[in-house]
């Protein structure tokens, strides 16, 4: 069977058409769907196997970044996206995507609550808009699916609240114990960085998290943009593989529900 990934997009999401088209580089079957489609039913969750909340400004970040969307998914979709988890299915959040994950509780989802929130996404500590490429170390001990083979990837991010913070100490102790954190900024030779090596003042450098089953990942940097050698700054002048690293992530995701289904 093809897999099939689902694109959310509509309200503000903008990043749709570019993670679609990660996704079918990759070998899935993927669409784009508007979320009043899930929720007036004409379309129907059940019918994929991964699901993608793509970067943008939903709703033009009003409240905060993915806050908006976040309670529309929930307490419209809430009960079919649990349903999703529980089949052994995928979802995917990027920038914006991860923002509405964290803030509907979708993630880290300790002890398997996929509806209480932990951790959040605020305000960059420069006080202003990150546009830039960031270096990402992999944690190894993660089982993230989304991830495998990774160790270290070089990534563009573009928002305005990517700071990763979360309740208290408790919490960021179950993160590094449980393999949550994925993905860590991180400088050219792999040491922790200050400022803009982390572009937003993220607690020990988080820029990605998994649940506990590494099946629902969200990360701050966009994959979905690095998808052809030409897509790197460097690309004039460095000798790099035609497909973009980027996809590496899409590629994991597909053959795991290949493997899967």
């Amino acid at each position: 069977m093809t897999t099939k990934a689902l694109i959310l997009t509509g309200f503000g999401i903008n990043c749709d058409i570019e993670t679609a088209h990660a996704f079918k580089i990759a070998g899935a079957e993927a669409e784009r769907v508007h979320i009043n489609d899930l929720i007036n039913g004409a379309r129907k969750l059940s019918d994929f196997h991964i699901l993608a909340f793509p970067g943008g400004f939903s709703f033009g970040d009003d409240i905060a970044s993915g806050k908006v969307l976040a309670n529309m998914i929930k307490y419209n979709l809430g009960d079919q996206i649990q349903e999703f988890i529980d089949s052994g299915k995928l979802i995917f959040g990027i920038c914006n995507g991860f923002q509405a994950m964290v803030k509907m509780g979708l993630l880290p989802a300790f002890d398997g609550d996929y509806g209480t929130q932990d951790v959040t996404l605020t305000f960059n500590d420069s006080g202003r808009f990150e546009d830039r490429w960031v270096y990402l170390k992999a944690n190894t001990r993660s089982n993230c699916i989304f991830t495998k083979g990774i160790e270290n990837i070089f990534l563009p991010v573009r928002h305005g609240e990517g700071k990763f913070v979360v309740k208290g100490p408790q919490v960021l102790s179950r993160l590094k114990k449980g393999g949550h954190i994925v993905f860590q900024y991180t400088d050219s030779v792999g040491k922790n960085p200050g400022y803009p090596e982390n572009p937003n003042g993220s607690i020990e450098n988080i820029a990605a998290i998994c649940d506990e089953t590494g099946r629902v990942f969200g990360m701050m940097p966009h994959p979905e943009a690095f998808q052809h050698r030409t897509n790197h700054p460097g690309w004039t002048r460095e000798e790099l593989p035609e497909e973009g690293a980027g996809i590496a992530i899409f590629r994991n995701a597909v053959e795991h529900m290949k493997e899967n289904l």
